[in-house]
């Protein structure tokens, strides 16, 4: 047996957490990333796996490709979540769901401990806690969050699923050290 320098600990986060270039025009808080969040996962050792934006996957950097869906004048996010319950952009999103399965397939088998997923409340794809519909934000699950946990339950895998937001940093690094430390 050989040893190596991995620390063998994952997290999953979201698209938007490492790269804020991909948020929607005029809702973005950080210039590059949310730093904070980054630097305590770099100085745990903790690698990071980032999951794609399913926004800019099913709808485009500019969140206007309605992929025929029937458009409605509604807030950014709640108009960006109801074009991404439509039917095609769902069935976009759980395929890509099935590879994020895979990949965490693939790291448990080998022993690798995944700590959690990380998403973005409020966010109408990556909310934990909180999410966009109907013009507000509400308790629940972003649409790729939910699908995506859907899925974990239906394969009895276990992970926990925590919530940050950028515009509460205190709140989401102390979330997140909970997480590193088990106590979440």
């Amino acid at each position: 047996m050989f040893s190596d320098g991995r620390s063998k600990r994952l997290v999953i986060v979201s698209h938007c957490i490492l790269n804020q270039n991909s948020i929607s025009d005029s809702t973005a808080d950080f210039p590059s990333q949310f730093q904070e969040i980054v630097k305590l996962l770099i100085d745990n050792n903790i690698g990071i796996i980032q999951l794609r934006c399913p926004e800019i996957l099913c709808l485009g950097l500019n969140r206007m490709d309605d992929q025929g869906c029937k458009r409605e004048l509604l807030t950014e996010n709640s108009r960006i979540r109801k074009l991404l319950e439509c039917e095609l952009n769902l069935k976009r999103i759980r395929n890509y769901v099935k590879d994020v399965l895979y990949e965490i397939a693939e790291y448990k088998k080998y022993g690798f401990e995944i700590l959690g997923i990380i998403g973005v409340n409020r966010s109408p794809s990556c909310g934990i806690n909180t999410t966009s519909k109907n013009n507000e934000e509400i308790s629940g699950y972003g649409v790729l969050m939910n699908e995506l946990k859907l899925i974990l339950e239906k394969e009895r895998i276990e992970i926990p699923m925590i919530g940050t937001k950028t515009s509460e940093v205190d709140e989401s690094v102390k979330t997140v050290q909970a997480l590193i430390v088990g106590k979440y």
